[in-house]
């Protein structure tokens, strides 16, 4: 048997669908076999707390290793995961194609989903991740104010810990009432430019996150299409991308999830649009993650091929000689931390090599900050996600930078957050890069 792969990693569909996907004995199985593999290798403890949560309860065990470990404290592993996918594109050398067929993040998304068929999931894990819902209600005018007033209050974070777990020490981002879908402008009338590397009109995929609580990215990212005379719209009808169900393991809520978005998004596919996202974690979703939970539907495929992260897409108009360089605010030191469902998605630094374009001075961090979501609100988490971020609040830290950014804009208040605990120094304004963009454009 070699050692490893010298292949790029693949991976299979999910057949989530089958009858045995569900069968826990079956499971447990399948975690002894890769937890065995990975006791061997380790080269993984220091991605997250999944691995040393693993490796500590295999040490206990004594000479009967892996074999000595109960099976039920399997389950602490899988809870540990919040399939961030770094292990499986960045570290392990027995991903498919090596004969081992090593998948960590499937095999935890298998687990997660059988601990939510057998009713095991928290109604606060259930809460967090309807996005759609709780950005709704929350964003309701009036109804705002008491919820972002709430959330800044020390008495009432104190309550909403108690009765649901999320930790109130956690910064929260705040819900606005003016959504982005309702507020977009319409773009101009410019001629549709196609380069060699970039279809030459977009479609935007706004998220749940830019349109409740930052609207602001979505409109900083139709100005910047609109000044590189690109033209746009916007993804009617569109709804969650599916994402946080994934993490908690509903799949049957992706699934309605998807059979909302994706005919929509096959058809400005099928018209020529590159389809952008705001959010990594959603761009990664149509990606890679729903070709795989449904691959016998073309369109997901098709879909797939037409997404692209906004600053993948701005770079290849860049190559294409079809972006306009005029930036005209020098934006100083930039610290910027790259998300780990960035790094995944395999297309290199795109974010970094924008944000040099406009003159700034860049320091990268490519580690897990540990913020992922929703685990890290939750107050059984909350400790491991600030331990796990402060390799990275320390990194981001350096030269004292004007500007932190994250193309995950949670991430970035969770550095801050951490920078700010942990006594860092320096102006840094947390800014998400599409909006250091437009303020190194001048744009109002």
């Amino acid at each position: 048997m070699r050692e490893g792969n010298l292949e790029a990693p693949t991976r299979h569909p999910i057949a989530w669908k089958e009858p045995d996907f569900y069968d826990e004995a079956a499971c447990e199985k399948e975690l002894g076999r890769i937890f065995d593999i990975c006791h061997g290798c380790r080269r993984c403890v220091s991605l997250c707390n999944a691995f040393p949560t693993l490796f500590d309860l295999i040490d206990a065990a004594g000479d009967a290793e892996t074999a000595g470990v109960p099976k039920q404290e399997f389950w602490k592993v899988v809870d540990q995961c919040y399939l961030c996918d770094v292990c499986f594109m960045t570290k392990c050398p027995y991903v498919p194609p090596h004969a081992w067929n090593l998948d960590f993040p499937h095999t935890m998304l298998r687990a997660k989903a059988i601990q939510y068929k057998t009713g095991k999931m928290k109604f606060r894990d259930k809460l967090l991740t309807s996005t759609e819902l709780v950005g709704t209600l929350s964003s309701i005018p009036v109804v705002v104010h008491f919820v972002n007033a709430a959330n800044r209050n020390g008495p009432a974070r104190a309550v909403l810990q108690k009765v649901l777990g999320v930790q109130k020490e956690r910064q929260l981002p705040e819900f606005d009432s003016a959504n982005f879908r309702a507020n977009a402008s319409v773009s101009h009338n410019h001629p549709v430019r196609e380069g060699e590397r970039s279809p030459g009109k977009v479609a935007v995929f706004s998220t749940c996150y830019v349109n409740y609580n930052e609207p602001g990215l979505g409109h900083d990212l139709l100005k910047l299409l609109d000044h590189n005379e690109i033209p746009y719209v916007l993804v009617q009808g569109e709804t969650c991308c599916g994402m946080p169900k994934l993490e908690l393991g509903d799949l049957e809520t992706v699934e309605k999830y998807k059979e909302r978005n994706i005919p929509r998004l096959y058809d400005l596919a099928q018209a020529g649009y590159a389809i952008v996202t705001p959010v990594p974690s959603c761009t990664l979703m149509f990606k890679a993650e729903l070709p795989l939970l449904f691959a016998a539907d073309v369109r997901c495929k098709a879909v797939s091929e037409a997404m692209y992260d906004p600053f993948e897409y701005f770079v290849l108009r860049h190559k294409d000689g079809l972006l306009k360089t005029d930036f005209k605010v020098p934006l100083g030191r930039v610290s910027y931390h790259i998300p780990c469902h960035s790094r995944v998605q395999n297309v290199g630094r795109k974010t970094e090599e924008m944000l040099k374009l406009t003159g700034a001075t860049v320091n990268t961090v490519e580690r897990c900050a540990g913020h992922d979501g929703t685990w890290g609100v939750k107050e059984e988490y909350y400790a491991l996600s600030m331990k796990i971020g402060k390799p990275v609040f320390k990194a981001m830290a350096k030269d004292e930078p004007d500007y932190v950014s994250s193309d995950c804009a949670i991430a970035g208040r969770h550095i801050l957050q951490g920078m700010n605990e942990a006594g860092a120094t320096g102006r840094k304004e947390k800014q998400h890069p599409l909006t250091l963009l437009r303020i190194a454009y001048g744009l109002d």
